[in-house]
């Protein structure tokens, strides 16, 4: 630092030289350099003074000064002037105001150097992290070249040219090796900042990797004319994406796929060889589903939509089962990814086995509750009807109408059904009793005697502990774990609810003890949302 003295104009081209080489803004720099000249002067005016330093940014002029407050009764003399003093240099200071003493120039010690560079490199490093930090959030979503540095406990550090970022060893490909010097082509999906500056965390097995591939290599998809609408990824096997065109001429699989193979072969050897079934998007879930399990061949869909459940009946005949299901239940594993529908597969033998099961149960059922011999129960239950609250729903010429039955037939058995609910109903009444359930709780809309039972059940007593409960609490949720779908069960498991009926008598609860007004309740979502975050981690 003693050098500055000797040559102005030396600080500016140390500022510019450090600004070009760490590609930050040349005032960062300099406003470094003045923040450690001033930390300098502090150590020999002494640390409570007030010093501030000034480089002019054309001239390189260096200028200290000293700051005082200008108070009616002096503490401390190393930041403070009494008014009297202070009006001596300017007559027009005020209490409260502050003056500026200019300081002469310095002559820099060893220790005063040293001390003043290392402010400037930890100023200098900072600019530099933030800059990094500012350049790679907003290329999120983005695919990004470098060349391996090093590799460290399985995770590589790639080198980007403006900064450095890894790739853990679960978002690579497997049995992928890099080596110091190799070129990788990665997607950017995560980039924090943290103390030891900005990290940048890359991905090879992102779904959105594979998407962001096809948009490099398939002009139609970058100028928006065909979509990517789904994508579900087996990395390094297999994977499947849903593809739509917007201008009816245009081909989307056939975009995707290129001249002989060539665009998806493309990404492809990019994705170490993983297999690329190219499927046509389709609005009806039942289609896409279809599209979706090729090559199998589809002889039905049952389709469940509060479950977001999907049937699929594939032919018994050449082994249609295993090609829909695929080696170790992959090909619908990416199926179920791809649609976000649960799917079952049957054989059209298991479908009507299981029909036949159901009959039996149906049949069984009518048979027990109603105390009838089981041609009745057999021809009920062929009749399409499923529970005995049914029978007592529909009009009497319905039931009269079954072949076999007349009016007093349809009347004795509407009687015994509701005289069997009657008895259903006190026996639940009773349970609920036990189990400490308040009374309030009966008066919230859409809320069953047999719910109140399981409600009892896992210890929601009150309308407010149902308030306090969230949709998943009682229709129960679905996660995803390593590509398998694993059923967590709520409180309502077994009763026949979906889950906006579920929400609405949540949402009636927490009107009733006054958490919302009438007006939330035409937002629910975000009331949803919002009682969800007050519930406590599990």
């Amino acid at each position: 630092m003693a050098a500055v003295s000797a040559n102005k104009l030396e600080l500016l081209q140390i500022a510019d030289a450090v600004a070009r080489e760490k590609t930050i803004d040349r005032g960062i720099v300099i406003a470094a350099m003045e923040d450690a000249i001033a930390k300098a002067a502090r150590a020999r005016y002494g640390s409570e003074t007030d010093v501030h330093a000034e480089i002019h940014p054309k001239t390189g002029q260096l200028q200290l000064t000293r700051h005082m407050l200008v108070v009616e009764q002096v503490e401390n003399a190393a930041n403070q002037i009494s008014l009297k003093d202070a009006q001596r240099a300017n007559p027009g200071a005020q209490i409260g105001d502050t003056i500026a003493d200019t300081l002469p120039p310095l002559e820099y010690g060893r220790i005063s150097a040293q001390s003043a560079k290392q402010v400037i490199v930890q100023k200098v490093r900072e600019a530099e992290r933030d800059r990094q930090y500012q350049e790679f959030k907003d290329r999120i979503g983005d695919i990004v070249n470098g060349i391996v540095k090093r590799v460290e406990y399985g995770s590589v550090i790639v080198d980007l040219g403006r900064g450095e970022a890894v790739i853990r060893r679960d978002e690579m490909l497997p049995r992928e090796v890099f080596r110091n010097g190799d070129r990788v082509r990665a997607y950017i999906f995560d980039v924090r900042r943290e103390t030891r500056g900005p990290q940048i965390f890359l991905s090879r097995t992102h779904p959105q990797f594979m998407v962001k591939l096809f948009t490099q290599e398939v002009p139609e998809i970058y100028d928006g004319i065909v979509e990517i609408k789904a994508v579900a990824r087996d990395p390094g096997s297999r994977a499947k994406i849903g593809v739509v065109s917007r201008d009816s001429s245009v081909d989307p699989v056939g975009a995707c796929v290129g001249m002989r193979g060539s665009r998806v072969q493309a990404v492809v050897n990019e994705l170490q060889g993983e297999k690329i079934d190219i499927i046509p998007w389709s609005p009806d879930i039942a289609t896409f589903v279809v599209n979706a399990l090729a090559p199998a061949e589809v002889a039905k869909v049952v389709i469940d939509e509060d479950r977001e459940r999907i049937e699929v009946v594939v032919p018994d005949t050449n082994n249609q089962l295993s090609l829909a299901i695929g080696r170790r239940g992959q090909n619908v594993r990416l199926a179920s990814q791809l649609t976000g529908w649960d799917i079952d597969i049957l054989t059209e033998q298991e479908e009507s086995e299981r029909r036949q099961a159901d009959f039996e149960n149906a049949t069984r059922m009518f048979m027990e509750t109603l105390n009838v011999d089981e041609v009745v129960g057999q021809l009920l239950a062929s009749e399409g009807f499923t529970s005995v609250e049914e029978l007592t729903l529909v009009d009497t010429r319905e039931i009269a109408g079954i072949e076999g039955f007349d009016d007093e037939t349809a009347t004795e058995l509407q009687n015994r059904a509701r005289e069997y609910l009657e008895q259903l109903e006190a026996e639940l009444e009773n349970r609920r009793k036990e189990l400490g359930v308040d009374d309030a709780l009966k008066t919230v809309p859409g809320v069953t005697s047999k719910m109140l039972v399981k409600l009892g059940e896992n210890e929601v007593r009150t309308i407010e502990d149902l308030a306090g409960c969230a949709t998943d609490d009682l229709v129960g949720w679905t996660e995803r774990k390593e590509g398998e779908a694993v059923k967590h069960a709520g409180y309502f498991d077994g009763i026949e609810i979906s889950r906006e009926d579920a929400e609405a008598i949540i949402m009636q609860a927490r009107l009733s003890v006054g958490w919302i007004n009438e007006a939330d309740l035409a937002k629910p979502a975000e009331a949803e949302d919002i009682a969800a975050e007050d519930q406590p981690a599990e």
